[in-house]
């Protein structure tokens, strides 16, 4: 049974820091590309950061571009987000995902982490 989970989020003032991690499970991620989305109340779910489990390129979201820093460690399957200079509109329940490579769906889904971002 494959399992993503979150942790890591929290309460922080804007200019703050925090590093979400992703903790995978229950199959190989060799051939996958881990994604960091967010969803901020009454708006859609939006992309933030991705990066490919074998090679580590990554692909970020204009809005965190600078900022935001995805990275894995194959070694404990898990994935980050260090998240810097944070802004109160980065304020979001903050999801991991993960897809085949060459492939666009999304597929597994943690539960999310809630990340609040005070002025």
């Amino acid at each position: 049974q494959v399992q993503l989970v979150e942790s890591g989020g929290g309460l922080v003032q804007a200019g703050g820091s925090l590093r979400l991690s992703c903790a995978a499970s229950g199959r190989s991620f060799t051939n996958y590309a881990m994604g960091w989305f967010r969803q901020a109340p009454g708006k859609e779910r939006e992309f933030v950061a991705h990066i490919t489990w074998s090679g580590g390129a990554t692909n970020y979201a204009d809005s965190v571009k600078g900022r935001f820093t995805t990275s894995r460690d194959t070694a404990k399957d898990t994935v980050y987000l260090q998240m810097d200079s944070l802004k109160p509109e980065d304020t979001a329940i903050y999801y991991c995902a993960a897809r085949r490579m060459y492939t666009n769906d999304y597929i597994y889904w943690g539960q999310g982490t809630q990340v609040t971002v005070s002025s």
